[in-house]
């Protein structure tokens, strides 16, 4: 059975949808959903089959991957972390929510599919409705991970149209939240003394200084 395609929108989105995707979320569903960046595919962090089945359709290994999670706000963070510096802490609450990638070590409550060999895990707070949104009706992370374009001009897939053409039989749910951006997030290691920029995205690190 081909995917649901779903509209939703970053203004005003309909609560009775959002109740719909976080219900499949809840059920093991893989989803692909907009972010205030590019468009992203992800589970319910606590769900392995769902975890390896993105892994799969990606073609990566669960273990070796650096896989982020999208959390409403501030409050979640302190569960799936381990202490964060005030510095830290301080750039996070004017990054967030943004389109910034935060690299913190995990705390024994992240999920043991997600600890890496690094034991670090990427902390997303989007400035868009729909995942934040998701996130609350769900009542926990959720896993992302971006959608790579084949082509070699365009690195993601804006259009929802065209990314439901290609996983719609790999997919529980698309979401069409309209065109997306092309230019991921910023991400920081911030496991460090000091905070290292690793990519820089559409988040201006300057602007957290």
């Amino acid at each position: 059975m081909p995917a649901e395609f779903i509209k939703l929108y970053e203004e005003n989105p309909d609560p009775k949808k959002i109740r719909q995707v976080a219900e499949i979320l809840r059920d093991g569903g893989v989803i692909i959903y907009p972010t205030d960046t590019v468009y992203g595919i992800g589970c319910d962090i606590t769900n392995q089959r769902a975890v390896e089945r993105i892994a799969k359709i990606k073609g990566i290994n669960p273990k070796k991957h650096n896989f982020s999670f999208i959390c409403a706000d501030l409050s979640d963070i302190a569960n799936y972390t381990r202490v964060i510096s005030k510095t830290v802490f301080k750039m996070m609450k004017k990054a967030f929510p943004g389109p910034f990638t935060f690299i913190l070590e995990a705390s024994s409550q992240v999920p043991k599919i997600m600890q890496m060999n690094k034991k670090t895990v990427g902390i997303r707070v989007p400035n868009h409705n729909v995942p934040r949104m998701l996130v609350m009706e769900l009542g926990q992370p959720i896993l992302t991970t971006s959608i790579h374009d084949e082509d070699e001009v365009i690195e993601y897939s804006t259009d929802p149209e065209l990314i439901f053409e290609k996983y719609q039989h790999l997919v529980d749910v698309v979401i069409d939240g309209g065109y997306g951006q092309n230019v991921a997030s910023t991400i920081l290691d911030c496991t460090g003394d000091e905070v290292v920029l690793l990519r820089e995205g559409l988040g201006d690190f300057d602007s957290l200084l």
